[in-house]
């Protein structure tokens, strides 16, 4: 069952400016930015029963059911010590890899007039990007490795890769939605935002709309099923899915009184040993 939803892309500053947006880390959480909202309807593909035909290297996301054995999230040093262990080692089943880190997680509960202004309030982000730049994501990987074995990681195939699922209930509100890579045209689609803290910035993507993309999502998602979706692919030839945009959205067809969705993503640096 496809639905029909808004998405909001991004217009770039029309002074060809560095387009940025700035988070004011303070009581408000107010952020600032020089890019224009650019919000369009966009037909959603259900994969549901075909979730099969998507693949991290195809698509750049992939649909697996894996009921996980940590299911309180409520303390981060739990999910730390037992969650990220299960990640690590469904990473490894799944793609092939060698080595995984996992450097970070959010748990995101909707609360409607809540502000996003610290890590135990994080909403849905409404918005369609991608987590990382090719920068960033380098530097992700000096920053969570020993030195030593940065030179030698780079040099084989590595990604950073999202892992998302519902907590608690079943993710009909505000859920998930994918770009297939294959619809994207990266020369013309991509946008690189700044991310403007205090002390430090960061880099991701956002996307100018394009009326070729097609988009994703799987309904009513429980909280036995995964996505992985990827961040960065360091194969560059484009034989493979780079990255998957995606966005949470408000889906038209939600039941009055659907409880609001709850998930947590975990972020991964993946890296494939050279044969």
């Amino acid at each position: 069952m496809s639905t029909t939803a808004q998405l909001t892309y991004t217009i770039p500053p029309a002074d060809g400016s560095r387009p940025y947006t700035a988070i004011n880390e303070d009581s408000t959480g107010k952020k600032s930015q020089n890019w224009i909202e650019d919000i369009r309807n966009v037909d959603i593909e259900d994969a549901r029963g075909k979730e099969h035909q998507y693949t991290l290297d195809t698509v750049g996301f992939q649909f697996h059911h894996y009921r996980a054995k940590h299911t309180r999230f409520l303390d981060d040093e739990e999910i730390k010590g037992e969650y990220y262990t299960e990640c690590m080692e469904l990473l490894k089943e799944l793609t092939g890899a060698t080595k995984v880190v996992i450097f970070d997680h959010t748990i995101r509960r909707r609360r409607p007039g809540i502000t996003d202004d610290d890590q135990q309030k994080r909403q849905p982000v409404p918005l369609v990007h991608s987590d990382r730049t090719t920068a960033s994501s380098i530097a992700r990987v000096h920053k969570h490795l020993p030195p030593s074995e940065v030179e030698d990681l780079l040099r084989g195939r590595w990604q950073i890769i999202n892992i998302w699922r519902p907590i608690s209930h079943p993710a009909v509100d505000w859920p998930l939605a994918f770009c297939d890579y294959r619809s994207v045209n990266p020369d013309n689609d991509l946008v690189v935002l700044a991310l403007v803290h205090h002390g430090h910035e960061g880099e991701n993507y956002h996307l100018k709309y394009n009326p070729e993309h097609r988009w994703v999502y799987k309904r009513a998602m429980d909280t036995e099923d995964v996505v992985l979706i990827k961040c960065f692919d360091s194969i560059s030839d484009d034989s493979v899915a780079k990255m998957a945009a995606h966005s949470a959205f408000k889906d038209p067809k939600t039941p009055e009184g659907t409880p609001f969705r709850e998930s947590i993503e975990v972020e991964a640096l993946v890296f494939y040993k050279e044969d």
